[in-house]
């Protein structure tokens, strides 16, 4: 059972008036999803919402670059920006808008913003990406939003649960870095224990030209290259992406500019490409017993692999594996840090429906349920495996091998 923190009757009534263009009717702004798609308005509204939500870092970082007050501390000395706070209440409001009853669980509260001075600039910042009519948000509303995603906002049971999770910015590091640093704004859905839809997006990815469109057959599109991308999965429906630079209703007009994602065929270890957390070197890890590790592609040794430049947060490895640019994602858990939910849900459905698989490093599936109370936390024994479902055997063998032990 879920018990969720009652908001103001004014703010949903807000939260509930029509807006100008209804996502959730256009019938063909998702082209690829068929006719089983079960949760076809969710997922629209998830990828309008992240696309937006993307939209808003960007400017937001664009701003701070002139404005050093634009970053806060907080008490375990991860960054927070503006942006973090101003996705988490975007993202919030629009949900409770098309979604009201499904509870939301993200990383943030408002505790720290209401101790700051950006309190108007998050609320500005949300209402310029918004799509409410006739006004705009107060401060009350977006703080109580943002507030709708924290721990105290509400309280699980033991049975299976229907709540969507969201990870406002994850990289936040990478964020504040700026430059070409990644960054990911993650939001999945998960109906009654199951992830069943994730929408992502990367505002610096760099995307590739040569990209395989779905204009009927899917053909190839050349030439083509922008910087961004939104990724999409639905159950059963495999997972696509797109540009960011690409207005979502210009997707729509031609259909064309998806691109089916598939994890890499790589079947053997020492030819795969592996990404580790930034705050873990290979050395740390069980497979370091087998292989060393080198970022040196042109030149990889015997009994080496390729270990792909570190990127912020663990969200951006799993795009890596999602879309074929890297084969294995490999975390290990560690008693003095907590794994988030937020971190995790969304990677997991992309890798999924793009043919990979995840585990944790006995080879069970994360359990997102495991944390009743507050389903914030996971519990991955050893640690999170990532890859391309051709290598996960082959590496969960050697993680459990004696002499990988550590």
């Amino acid at each position: 059972m879920t018990t969720l923190i009652s908001h103001s009757p004014l703010l949903l009534c807000r939260l509930r008036r029509p807006v100008s263009t209804s996502i959730a009717a256009r019938s063909d702004c998702l082209p690829f999803l068929g006719e089983n798609a079960k949760f076809r308005r969710e997922v629209e509204v998830a990828a309008d919402v992240v696309r937006r939500a993307c939209k808003l870092c960007v400017e937001v970082r664009r701003k701070l670059v002139a404005d050093d007050g634009g970053i806060v501390e907080k008490s375990d000395s991860t960054p927070v920006t503006v942006a973090d706070f101003g996705v988490q209440g975007l993202v919030s409001l629009e949900l409770s808008k098309w979604f009201p009853s499904i509870p939301l669980v993200a990383e943030e509260d408002s505790t720290f913003l209401r101790s700051s001075n950006l309190v108007k600039t998050v609320v500005n910042a949300v209402n310029d990406h918004s799509e409410l009519e006739g006004g705009s948000f107060t401060d009350t509303d977006v703080l109580g939003a943002i507030d709708r995603g924290g721990q105290s906002s509400l309280a699980f049971g033991a049975k299976p649960a229907t709540y969507w999770v969201l990870d406002p910015i994850d990289g936040t590091r990478g964020f504040v870095r700026g430059g070409e640093a990644l960054y990911v704004v993650g939001l999945a859905l998960i109906v009654e224990g199951k992830i069943v839809l994730g929408a992502m997006g990367s505002p610096n990815w760099p995307e590739l030209s040569d990209t395989r469109t779905t204009t009927n057959a899917q053909q190839c599109e050349i030439g083509r290259s922008q910087t961004g991308i939104l990724m999409v999965a639905h159950t059963g429906c495999g997972t696509w992406r797109t540009g960011l630079s690409i207005p979502l209703d210009d997707r729509t007009t031609s259909g064309s500019y998806w691109t089916r994602c598939f994890v890499d065929q790589c079947c053997f270890v020492h030819l795969a490409s592996f990404c580790i957390s930034d705050s873990q070197t290979w050395d740390s890890l069980p497979l370091s017993h087998s292989f060393h590790a080198t970022t040196d592609a042109g030149n990889i040794g015997e009994k080496q692999v390729l270990l792909l430049p570190t990127c912020c947060g663990s969200l951006c490895k799993y795009l890596m594996v999602a879309s074929g640019r890297a084969s294995v994602f490999i975390l290990r858990a560690r008693a003095e840090t907590i794994i988030k939910a937020w971190d995790h849900a969304v990677g997991v459905i992309c890798v999924h429906e793009a043919g990979g698989q995840v585990s944790d490093w006995k080879g069970r599936l994360l359990d997102f349920a495991a944390d009743e109370s507050d389903r914030r936390v996971i519990f991955p024994s050893g640690g999170v495996l990532v890859t391309n479902g051709n290598l996960q055997d082959q590496i969960l063998r050697l993680i459990s091998s004696p002499s990988d032990v550590s």
